[in-house]
């Protein structure tokens, strides 16, 4: 398996890739791979004749210093999980802070037309300045055909959109379904640092947005909301951040249902100090 840390050595290795011919995939990640990884990587080698992965904790969108420290670094073992998907077709970027940023470890501004205020930008601030500045980054020095991201993170999939469209990037961003464990849970690099009796009651997220898909088709969403918030009052383990009904395109929340509009359910919990986000298509 190839694998680079340097930008320029990886750009070089690239464009001979596509002088024959070559299609590339990415799959920008920050490292800890799981199942939901390798389904984004299954999915790239499909459509194309090489995947790069990115193995890069950016620090640029942790408002939580102390979660960037405790975020997990496993590169030896995200390696060996990607070789049981391909050895010869998976191609490895891995930089150092130094080889993405050179001298000044910052975020541009950007706006995304409003998708940066809601859900995740209201509580986590300059998040998603963060996560522009590093995809647009890593799009430059990669160039994919196309790039592929989960649904699981399905406000940052629709900005990473919105980036593509209002920068002219040449590229196709493909979302994919939201892979989840047995029991429900969405998969999650966070998931490893989750205790024995939290990682048990973790599965009530994913249950939870269940019914409420279910009641939404007959209840408003004000009284989805409501039940939501009062299942989890009664869950002392799980505290819910947000839990929020809204359109798909726009990401504000709904005041009156319409039948031309498309709404996903998003939440936020935190399970002790370990904050865990999910989403579920409505309609």
């Amino acid at each position: 398996m190839k694998k680079f840390q340097n930008k320029s050595e990886l750009s070089l290795y690239l464009g001979a890739l596509r002088a024959n011919g070559s299609s590339i995939g990415f799959v920008p990640t920050m490292g800890a791979l799981h199942h939901g990884h390798l389904s984004l990587v299954n999915k790239g080698l499909s459509e194309n004749d090489f995947v790069v992965v990115s193995v890069f904790v950016n620090p640029t969108q942790f408002d939580n210093q102390e979660d960037l420290v405790k975020y997990p670094r496993t590169l030896d073992e995200d390696i060996i999980l990607l070789k049981t998907v391909s050895d010869h077709k998976i191609i490895v970027y891995a930089p150092t802070v130094e080889d993405v940023y050179a001298n000044s470890v910052t975020s541009q501004s950007f706006t995304f037309d409003g998708l940066e205020y809601e859900m995740e930008g209201a509580f986590r601030d300059g998040h998603f300045d963060g996560v522009g500045t590093i995809v647009k980054r890593l799009f430059e020095i990669v160039k994919p055909d196309n790039a592929y991201f989960g649904e699981k993170d399905f406000q940052q999939l629709q900005i990473i959109r919105k980036l593509v469209e209002l920068h002219h990037l040449p590229l196709n961003v493909v979302g994919c379904p939201i892979h989840r464990a047995s029991d429900g849970l969405a998969m999650s690099s966070r998931n490893t640092r989750l205790t024995k009796e939290h990682r048990e009651i973790a599965p009530f997220i994913y249950k939870t947005l269940n019914t409420a898909k279910t009641m939404f088709g007959t209840k408003s969403a004000q009284k989805v909301t409501e039940w939501v918030n009062n299942q989890f009052k009664k869950q002392p383990l799980l505290e819910v951040e947000y839990f929020i009904i809204a359109d798909i395109k726009t990401l504000k929340p709904v005041k009156r249902k319409s039948t031309r509009k498309s709404y996903r359910a998003f939440i936020a919990v935190y399970a002790g100090d370990i904050r865990l986000i999910d989403n579920i298509a409505l309609n």
